[in-house]
């Protein structure tokens, strides 16, 4: 098989979508990897590391649609890429279709094969491509909340962890999955009073047993969102529904509950936020107000620590990059129903449930026959 891999155009984006230790396995196996020049200097990785594995640097990433049976990605295909999918080709990266309805469009209309990191199971039913990344979301949201926390930031001049003698801050966590773990991990080690939020009786439980002492476990409904975050300094929304957009659960009027310069990093702003007033934002300019409070919706978050998830990314994906290859994507998601849920787009079809009803498109089952 013909593997390609393209330089993230999206803005701010600095990953590649494979290590030069991808391209030596897949080399060593028989298979040909196309790399784009340059692809790899985000994060730290020269075309000469490639090239010394077996790698075909590529001028442009036409050339490798044009003859890659396999793109592999980071980010979800830009406009200017998804005219150049070929039918049938696969493409393997994180997609965030249930935020996008011109995306799901375009994709379906190209006739190619999506397969999207972020609804890929493992055999217990975990999501083992999106794991990474959003172990890395969750500790960076502390870290760029507590810096737009900074007066200079505009934020309301509050200390993480406080002082001897002055309080520290106050960090509400609506979501206690990988994403809300990890920030509450790294909030409770600055010192912060943590509250972490989710409907999940048995995942609080847990939480309970395994967090330090500073963090407290709430049950998650409205009423008690609505109460919380009038007492934040800093929120984050770490809301997952696999495949699906993010339900709202800030509106805007709860705005007005909350203390001025207080901060929003809503981390599922690519599945739609769970904030109403949050929109996409970037590296380069992060950060808006509304009524008062700081909102943070950058939606490439570990971006900016590229080489950290190139590699943690890359970790994940070979594995699923080497049996697509060696099998194809029909048999290896045949031998693989988790790597099958994966499949959101096939040829044509959304052939996920959730993307399709989300945008009320017409739903067709995998067909791997």
């Amino acid at each position: 098989m013909i593997i390609g891999v393209t330089r993230e155009i999206k803005r701010d984006e600095y990953r590649v979508g494979m290590t030069p230790a991808g391209v030596e396995v897949l080399t060593q196996a028989g298979h040909k990897v196309l790399i784009e020049r340059e692809a790899g200097l985000g994060s730290g990785l020269a075309d000469a590391e490639y090239a010394q594995y077996g790698a075909q640097i590529v001028e442009s990433p036409g050339d490798i649609f044009r003859r890659a049976d396999m793109v592999v990605k980071v980010k979800e295909p830009q406009p200017e890429e998804i005219a150049k999918i070929q039918p049938g080709q696969v493409l393997f990266t994180y997609f965030h279709f249930a935020a996008d309805r011109q995306r799901t469009k375009g994709i379906v209309s190209s006739g190619g094969v999506a397969i999207a990191y972020e609804t890929v199971r493992d055999s217990a039913g975990q999501m083992p491509l999106l794991t990474p990344i959003s172990e890395i979301a969750g500790k960076m949201s502390i870290q760029e909340g507590a810096k737009y926390l900074e007066r200079p930031m505009y934020g309301r001049g509050i200390l993480l962890g406080g002082v001897p003698g002055v309080e520290p801050a106050t960090v509400v966590i609506i979501g206690g999955g990988v994403v809300g773990t990890n920030a509450a991990k790294v909030a409770a080690g600055f010192g912060a009073r943590v509250i972490i939020m989710d409907v999940n009786i048995d995942r609080l439980r847990y939480l309970d047993d395994v967090m330090s002492a500073n963090v407290h476990t709430i049950y998650s409904d409205l009423y008690m969102i609505r109460q919380h975050i009038s007492e934040a300094d800093l929120v984050i929304g770490a809301v997952l529904i696999p495949g699906a957009k993010s339900p709202t659960l800030l509106t805007k009027d709860y705005l007005a509950k909350m203390k001025q310069g207080a901060v929003i990093v809503d981390v599922c702003v690519d599945q739609g936020g769970c904030c109403e007033t949050i929109r996409p934002t970037t590296h380069s300019d992060p950060i808006y107000e509304v009524d008062g409070v700081i909102h943070y919706g950058v939606a490439n978050m570990p971006g900016a620590v590229s080489r950290t998830s190139t590699f943690a990314l890359t970790n994940a994906t070979l594995p699923y990059v080497v049996r697509l290859a060696n099998l194809g994507y029909k048999r290896a998601a045949a031998a693989d129903p988790g790597l099958a849920q994966g499949i959101d787009v096939q040829e044509g079809w959304v052939t996920n449930q959730a993307v399709a009803e989300t945008f009320n498109m017409e739903f067709r089952p995998v067909e791997l026959e």
